[in-house]
């Protein structure tokens, strides 16, 4: 029991420590890096899609939701996919990873679509309001809400390819 040999022990440890926590980086985080390239990715699809259908700049579009693709399942495809790189497909962390991104995914093609299809609905009929109602000069509600499957299949290819070029890049290997 050599005090000396346990103060050497805590000191390499300490260091190793510091070295692993440096080297784990949040700028080195692939699966975080990956998410967030992706999500960019597609909102700036967005963005550039609306100025070449309408002519004109919408900044909304770099942070609005709704719309092709889907942003949301650009990013936790991108999150899953990275995990399951960096991890391994048959672990625990990617499987995490995989049952967000369906429950995200699904809930944008089911509550979210349908919450703004009801939006959609009650903005017109209170457009139909005679002046004088109380609720006639009611703020419209929010319509693009949701995504269409289409929407959520194109926004999770873009997550995948985004996740596996930067695997590529990267070249992060499964860890033991």
């Amino acid at each position: 029991m050599d005090e000396g040999g346990g103060s050497a022990n805590s000191t390499a440890t300490a260091t190793g420590a510091t070295t692993s926590y440096a080297s784990s980086s949040i700028l080195s985080n692939y699966p975080l890096i990956s998410a967030l390239f992706a999500f960019a990715i597609a909102q700036s699809t967005k963005f550039f899609a609306s100025w070449y259908k309408e002519n004109r700049w919408d900044l909304k579009q770099l942070v609005g939701s709704g719309g092709m693709p889907s942003s949301h399942s650009a990013t936790v495809a991108a999150l899953a996919v990275a995990v399951g790189f960096e991890e391994g497909f048959g672990g625990s962390p990617f499987a995490i990873a995989l049952i967000l991104a369906f429950v995200v995914m699904y809930d944008a093609t089911g509550v979210r679509l349908h919450a703004g299809r009801q939006a959609e609905v009650l903005n017109q009929i209170v457009c139909e309001l005679p002046s004088e109602h109380p609720l006639a000069e009611t703020r419209p509600l929010r319509e693009l809400l949701g995504h269409t499957p289409p929407q959520v299949v194109a926004g999770a290819t873009v997550g995948l390819v985004t996740a596996a070029i930067g695997h590529l890049i990267f070249g992060s290997s499964p860890r033991a």
